[in-house]
């Protein structure tokens, strides 16, 4: 069983920057491929970026693709998400996830659930 905690949310000024950790426990992190989701209020959950478990791929939602980056550390058994750019329409609570298969793009996640969840961080983006 993964645990998994998600911090470095806030609020922030659109144009800002933030980024987001998600320590991860009880598990063998290095064989996870770990994505960050998002949901904002009266919306469906939406997938924001995934990377493999080495961290030599990663695919983002178009939404975010060369505004945002995600990152692993395997020593420290930690994900990252940098959100540079941010704007009003990135206002949501950002979960990060764990799944035991192998790296599959955000299309597919967008449609399937990852298996290990965190409780999510939020982030609040004001115009």
């Amino acid at each position: 069983q993964v645990q998994l905690v998600e911090s470095g949310g806030g609020l922030v000024q659109a144009g800002g920057s933030l980024r987001l950790s998600c320590a991860a426990s009880g598990g063998t992190f290095s064989a996870y491929t770990m994505g960050w989701f998002r949901q904002a209020p009266g919306k469906e959950r939406e997938v924001v970026a995934i990377i493999s478990y080495s961290g030599s791929i990663t695919d983002y939602a178009d939404s975010v693709k060369g505004r945002f980056t995600m990152s692993r550390d395997n020593v420290k058994n930690t994900v990252y998400l940098q959100m540079n750019s941010l704007k009003s329409e990135d206002t949501a609570v950002y979960y990060c996830a764990a799944d035991r298969g192998l790296f599959r793009g955000t299309r597919y996640y967008q449609v399937r659930a990852m298996d290990y969840w965190g409780k999510g961080t939020l982030v609040t983006v004001s115009s």
